[in-house]
């Protein structure tokens, strides 16, 4: 079965709602027209009501099951709740009015609503760089208990091959202790899709064929990964052939459970990874999902802001599952 159509199902009847804050983007109001129409989700979308509603009729889109909410003309009482909570979220280093103003941001807007239980998840980045999407998670929702950073991982999909690769989105240089949190992170992301993980710690070199600090990095983040999750089947350091094929990993790395068997990916570095995703996306044809953010307490999405319609239906599905896991 195709990824999405296992995801719909998990969500069908689940009534997660998914909050958009950037409200009067096509791409944004196309999808979440589509996704209440296939009762998948229930969309609110952040925007004046005229305003969304005319990039509806220009879209020949249907707002019904849509619930589009101006954060301008917020009830007083409910935006006064939203305030203090942000209030007390912040910890005394933000004032009322600095908060104020922080929720003048359709952004942390979006995050409060998913932070107070009236949504369960955001999707946002289209019209954001990153960092407007990160920032007030991270304020707001902050990371989940016994993690300590958040990471990005694509699902890698063509035909019936599934696979996650991380990370490909927020940590530059992650060291060994990062690196190790974006295995168990990526291994968590590979059950929500159904993914039995195998995860490869990927170096240029395989069980000590080379040297140098990144290879020990690598070496002692594997350590500390397995040490944290001993049930998960995690190995490194992998060379990519050695993790991918069978034949490579029976003379590279013989007796692991995860060479020439890996699913989940987890690169040294953001640099290889995010070039790793794109060779696979445009040499291998791979679909590539994501970013998929890990580590929140609540799922949130950061979209590419390249990314079409059909992409932002398909990462609404992805946060929608996340936030049944």
């Amino acid at each position: 079965m195709d990824l999405f159509e296992s995801l719909a199902q998990k969500i069908t009847g689940k009534d997660q709602t998914i909050v958009f804050p950037e409200g009067t983007e096509p791409r944004i109001v196309g999808a979440a027209a589509r996704l209440a129409a296939d009762g998948l989700v229930k969309p609110i979308v952040l925007g004046p009501v005229d305003k969304v509603q005319a990039v509806a009729n220009d879209l020949n889109a249907d707002l019904a099951g849509v619930q589009v909410l101006d954060p301008a003309t917020y009830p007083a009482e409910d935006k006064q709740a939203m305030l203090d909570a942000l209030v007390e979220r912040r910890k005394g280093k933000n004032t009322p009015e600095q908060a104020s103003k922080m929720l003048e941001d359709e952004n942390y807007f979006g995050t409060m609503l998913v932070y107070m239980g009236k949504a369960d998840g955001m999707v946002s980045g289209a019209i954001h760089p990153t960092g407007d999407t990160v920032r007030p998670a991270l304020q707001i929702i902050k990371t989940k208990p016994g993690s300590h950073r958040i990471s990005g991982a694509f699902i890698m999909q063509k035909g019936e091959e599934r696979y996650v690769f991380a990370d490909c989105a927020i940590n530059i240089d992650p060291d060994a202790d990062t690196l190790a949190e974006i295995a168990t992170q990526s291994a968590a992301t590979a059950k929500v899709f159904d993914i039995d993980p195998k995860v490869a710690m990927l170096s240029f070199s395989t069980k000590g064929s080379a040297k140098g600090d990144m290879v020990t990095k690598v070496q002692e983040a594997t350590a500390k990964a397995q040490a944290a999750e001993p049930e998960l089947a995690i190995d490194g350091e992998l060379q990519f052939d050695a993790a991918f094929v069978e034949k490579v990993g029976l003379q590279k790395a013989p007796g692991s459970k995860v060479a020439g068997h890996a699913n989940v990916f987890v690169f040294p570095e953001l640099q290889s990874g995010n070039i790793g995703y794109k060779i696979a996306q445009r040499f291998g044809h791979f679909e590539a999902v994501g970013p998929v953010l890990q580590g929140l307490n609540k799922p949130v999405s950061d979209l590419s802001r390249g990314c079409s319609e059909e992409d932002v239906y398909k990462v609404a599905i992805i946060t929608a599952a996340q936030g049944l896991a």
